[in-house]
């Protein structure tokens, strides 16, 4: 098989986040034949709005990011919680990749969720929002793709997630499945 490619989008914004350390180091465990990017600038993606997203109105940051999304295999989707849910720019994120209803460029990706927060909780609520929305969405969550990091402010205070054997492991059996269902739905083709 040729070149499995994943896209990463990160929930937030801080440039030094935990969530965005795990998605750099998936980028640095993905194994051969599988290619892992981040994606930037989600942030700088305006609200959802049905009156902008027309042909010769989308907005140049939520073109690129259906674009970039379009031309992969599958989303890694890496969370904190804020407020017991996801943050507004990957919900915001998953909105613009929803449409056009039915045919938007996250139908029928195989998706994988990360939750990351310094709670006990790991960010399941958020994760589970996420799952909600990209299901609805039409994305396919890979169930057996789902990864937790509690209380992340003693974990990685001292080291770097990509330091961390656990966390690589863990990660790389993240994006095994997740590759695993892409192949199994481009051998289904």
């Amino acid at each position: 098989m040729s070149q499995t490619r994943i896209l990463a989008l990160v929930g937030s914004l801080r440039a030094g986040s935990v969530n965005r350390q795990l998605a750099e180091a998936a980028v640095q465990i993905a194994p051969e034949g599988v290619e892992i990017a981040i994606h930037e600038g989600i942030g700088d993606i305006p609200f959802y709005n049905e009156d902008i997203d027309v042909p010769g109105s989308v907005p140049a940051t939520a073109q690129a990011l259906r674009d970039a999304v379009a031309e992969v295999d599958g989303l890694l989707l890496l969370t904190p919680e804020y407020n017991g849910t996801l943050p507004a720019a990957l919900k915001n994120a998953i909105d613009w990749l929803s449409r056009p209803y039915g045919t938007g460029a996250i139908v029928a990706k195989p998706v994988a969720v990360v939750s990351a927060s310094i709670s006990g909780n790991a960010a399941k609520w958020a994760h589970g929002d996420a799952v909600k929305a990209v299901g609805i969405a039409g994305g396919k969550v890979v169930e057996t793709a789902h990864l937790h990091f509690a209380t992340i402010g003693q974990r990685f205070a001292a080291t770097r997630p990509v330091e961390d054997a656990e966390a690589l492991r863990d990660l790389g059996a993240t994006v095994h499945e997740l590759t695993e269902a892409v192949r199994a739905q481009v051998g289904s083709v």
